[in-house]
């Protein structure tokens, strides 16, 4: 009966979608170089998009400048700030995008204008205007959004596997890092490359889990996570190695 209630609360839950916010994120990394231009900070574009992401409170920094232990060691940490340009005869129109590891876009703002002549001048006002979305989204960094809540429409018992039926257990040893969304984590490996979707459930240090191949849960025990599934007709289970 735990079996079949486990699969009914996959079958219910996994067709939730992931929705990221900018408010999961503390910092935002921004390249040396924007794509649309010849040179490094070229006329001081990305010096300057770093001061306007401190006025919003993300922590920015330059991907060339040394980093935090815990943006160093997990990329996925940080969204990656992007500018995309569409220029006319007469304007100058700069849109910044925000976009975590996997390449997802989290955050896209309203096009900025600039009909100034010089292009300086003309990068600077335009890239000032492409900020004042995002600084009315009035952006506030909440870890609570990393931990786990509570949603009324899913309550999953815990699974026991009796002893005559032993299950096939696996370890994986490669280091998973939890990148928080607002329905509970992906997964992310070290390519950065999304492994597996987690979704909060009422018990705590359990999740819906699906890895693209196969649907089962995710549960801590002893300190040790595990993924438990069943594949044709055989309950699988596998170790873990996530870090939150």
């Amino acid at each position: 009966m735990k079996v079949v209630a486990l699969l009914l609360a996959v079958s219910l839950c996994v067709t939730a979608r992931s929705q990221n916010t900018i408010n999961a994120y503390k910092y935002v990394l921004v390249p040396k170089r924007f794509d649309f231009l010849k040179a490094d900070n070229q006329y001081g574009l990305n010096t300057y998009s770093k001061a306007l992401l401190a006025d919003v409170g993300f922590t920015a920094f330059l991907t060339d400048e040394m980093l935090p232990a815990e943006l160093a060691g997990n990329k996925c940490n940080a969204l990656k700030m992007e500018l995309e340009e569409k220029n006319s005869m007469f304007a100058t129109g700069l849109t910044l995008v925000l976009k975590d590891c996997l390449g997802n876009v989290v955050y896209r703002g309203k096009e900025g204008k600039s009909r100034e002549k010089d292009w300086a001048a003309s990068y600077s006002e335009a890239l000032r205007n492409a900020f004042a979305s995002l600084s009315a989204a009035q952006y506030k960094y909440d870890s609570a959004l990393a931990a786990p809540a509570t949603p009324a429409a899913v309550n999953v018992a815990p699974v026991v596997v009796a002893a005559a039926t032993p299950a096939i257990s696996t370890e994986n040893k490669d280091v998973l890092y939890a990148q928080p969304t607002a329905t509970g984590y992906q997964l992310i490996d070290t390519s950065p490359k999304k492994v597996m979707t987690l979704l909060k459930t009422s018990q705590q240090d359990t999740f819906i889990a699906d890895d693209g191949d196969v649907k089962g849960i995710v549960f801590k025990r002893n300190g040790e996570w595990f993924f438990e599934y069943y594949k044709e007709d055989k309950h699988a289970s596998r170790k873990l190695n996530i870090k939150f």
